[in-house]
Parts: C-alpha cells; sequence; structure tokens
C-alpha cells in the first residue's frame, strides 16, 4: 500500500505517534539544550585544561551524537574525538580524558557500563539524558555536569537535544569554534529545511518528498564526500533502518570507489533508474529491489574527492543507476551538518508514510531486549 504523499490528512493518519513534528522540532531542540548546557555549568569542564581524549559512550539515536560532535570539530581538532559504542572502556582511557556518555532514556545498559567504569577511573564527566534516571544517579557519584534532556522523543527524533550540549561544551574547550552565534545560525538551518520539508508543502518543491519517492522500493548507497558529509550519511541510513525499516549502505569518498563502487556491476544494478515517480512498482517487485545512489555533497570536499563524486555520477548513470544528490549549505560545520541531517530525517519518515508503515515503532529492538531481560 502507498500513500499520497501531497495529502496531509493522510500523512497526519499514518504518522500516529507524530514523528513529523519530532522531526520538525530540531530548532528548538537545538535552542533549549544550548541553554539548559550553559546553565548546568559547562565552562567547568574547562577549568582542569583541555582533556587529553574526549570519548563519547551512546547507542543508537543517542550514541550518534559523537559522531555530530566529531564532525563539528572535523580533522583539525586539537585532541581526538571519538564514539564509544558498546560495554566498558577502552583500555587507554583515564583520568585525563573527558568522557561524555548520552543516553536519551537514561537507562541504556551499555551507556551505564561505560559510564560506571569511567567513574571508577576517575575520568572527568559530562552526562547528558533523562532527569532523575540511573545515568544521572551514577554521573553524580562521579562528580559529572549533568544536562537534562526533555520532551520525551524518541532518541532518533532528539538528536539535536542529544549533541548539541556537546557542542556547547567543545566550544567551552577550546576544541571548536561554537558560540552561540555558531549554534544559533544551526538552528536557523533546521528551520529552513523545515519549511522546506513540511507537510503541506507538494512534493515538486519539497526535497524530502522528492527523496522519498525516489528512494521507494530502491536499495540506497549513501555516499558523504567528506568526512562530515560520511556522518551524515551514516545517520541517513540509520534513519532509514529505524524510519522507514528499510536496509541501506553507506559510505565516505574516496573509500567507497575502492569497494563500494564495484556494486555497480553486481544484482542490484537493474538499470532501473527510478526516476519515473509513477511507474508501476509490480514490475520493480518482480525483480527485486534496485539500487540508488545518494550523494551526500560538503560544500569543504578536497579536490580529488569533488571529481571522483562526479564520476561515480557518471558510472552510475551510465549503468541506469539513479542517483540523487544532496548539497550541504551553510558556513560553520554544524550548520552544513543540520542541512544535510535534517533532510535526510525529513525524507526518511516520509518514505515510511510512502509505503504504509508508520515510522515510530521499532518492534524488532523492543522484541530483542524484552528477550535478552528474560
Amino acid at each position: 500500500m502507498t500513500l499520497d504523499l501531497d495529502e496531509v490528512a493522510a500523512l497526519e493518519a499514518g504518522d500516529p505517534a507524530g514523528m513529523l513534528p519530532a522531526v520538525a522540532s530540531g530548532a528548538a531542540q537545538v535552542r533549549e539544550a544550548a541553554l539548559l548546557a550553559r546553565e548546568a555549568g559547562l565552562g567547568e569542564l574547562a577549568d582542569d585544561g583541555r582533556p587529553r581524549a574526549v570519548v563519547v559512550c551512546g547507542m543508537g539515536g543517542s550514541g550518534i551524537a559523537g559522531d555530530v560532535l566529531a564532525a563539528v570539530c572535523g580533522t583539525g581538532a586539537p585532541v581526538p574525538v571519538l564514539t564509544h559504542r558498546g560495554y566498558g572502556l577502552p583500555g587507554w582511557v583515564g583520568a585525563a580524558d573527558l568522557v561524555v556518555a548520552v543516553s536519551c532514556s537514561g537507562s541504556t545498559e551499555e551507556t551505564l557500563s561505560a559510564l560506571e567504569e569511567a567513574v571508577r577511573r576517575g575520568c572527568r564527566l559530562l552526562v547528558v539524558g533523562a532527569a532523575d534516571s540511573p545515568l544521572q544517579a551514577l554521573g553524580e557519584r562521579g562528580r559529572a555536569v549533568f544536562v537534562p534532556v526533555t520532551q520525551g522523543r524518541q532518541p532518533r527524533a532528539t538528536v539535536w537535544a542529544l549533541s548539541t550540549p556537546l557542542v556547547v561544551a567543545a566550544d567551552a574547550l577550546g576544541l571548536v569554534q561554537a558560540g552561540e552565534d555558531v549554534v544559533e545560525a544551526a538552528a536557523v538551518q533546521l528551520e529552513q529545511v523545515a519549511l522546506r520539508c513540511r507537510l503541506d508543502a507538494d512534493h515538486y518543491v519539497n526535497p524530502a518528498k522528492l527523496l522519498a519517492m525516489e528512494l521507494s522500493g530502491a536499495l540506497p548507497v549513501t555516499w558523504g564526500t567528506s568526512p562530515l558529509a560520511g556522518i551524515a550519511a551514516y545517520r541517513f541510513v540509520c534513519q532509514l533502518n529505524e524510519n522507514s525499516k528499510t536496509p541501506g549502505v553507506w559510505g565516505v569518498l574516496p573509500e567507497a570507489n575502492h569497494n563500494q563502487v564495484v556494486t555497480f556491476d553486481g544484482p542490484f544494478a537493474t538499470g532501473l533508474s527510478g526516476d519515473d515517480f509513477f511507474r508501476d512498482r509490480t514490475e520493480d517487485d518482480e525483480g527485486g529491489p534496485s539500487m540508488r545512489l545518494v550523494l551526500l555533497r560538503d560544500t569543504e570536499e578536497h579536490p580529488q574527492v569533488t571529481r571522483r563524486a562526479d564520476v561515480s555520477r557518471q558510472l552510475a548513470e551510465d549503468r541506469g543507476i539513479g542517483v540523487s544528490s544532496l548539497q550541504a549549505e551553510g558556513s560553520s560545520s554544524f550548520e552544513r551538518l543540520a542541512s544535510l541531517v535534517g533532510l535526510g530525517d525529513w525524507a526518511s519518515t516520509y518514505l515510511a508514510l510512502l509505503e504504509g508503515r508508520d515510522p515510530t515503532p521499532v518492534d524488532a529492538i523492543t522484541e530483542l531486549k524484552q528477550r535478552i531481560r528474560q
């Protein structure tokens, strides 16, 4: 069953838990989280000087906050910024490092395990998550700076509330220039994306609806053209997984040109470009999904990567593989990332609705957790 993306009432009916309004709240999340971060006294983190490394611990929709921080700080950051997804901590992490524990629910078992180890080792601590949660209580044992997350959204729809405090902290530590003007510019960028992608904007002027229609019935292969765009590519595929219940592949140029490009000659390169939005999709189903290349273009690309992206597009089109391209906007790294992630979040939600799926439930994750507890 497919849904008409230009029927606002149908979109609202297909989204009973309100994933679209949650996605639209990105700008408000940035502003509220920045205020809460400053009220929490993030400046205290700089009292002991710059840390040796920053290790962000989190899983799923919370763990992406670490990737956002790494993308905003960029390759020029004076210290390593790493995301740790799992139990415990790497052996080298110690008292000279800042450990950031991020959990929207405040009860993620892997993150609690990592935070407990960080407390034991005497690490400097920043905790971002639900108030009155096990995460906050454990952080207090280690004298952590705590920033609460409000509103009770799904973790994947809370990305800006979870990641903005980390950006504010990085600015205080001198890891990146991301003052109030930069944070506000990112919020404005998300507002502009929400305006273009809103429910009542018809598909021919709505970039997220257009992308959803291009991806319907396809296997998305998403490549970023810079480390920052690579994080946006990873985020987009995760959103396709959870919102659209759709598999996907992500990569970063130039690395993807050394392996993933060979799939252009494989079984998913069926020669169906997918550009005809109104084709008979039963014909596609008979042959299985066809690949579609999604290029996330950054404004700051190595000249050879720009060349590689252009040639990759040509190779795909020569083989009848459809190509979609998204262009980053804004001057700061935070703005550019917001423009790409924001559009991807909207598109993945529209794709779910287009194909008749509720974007909010993650039944497989819920069942998996229940079985583990048993």
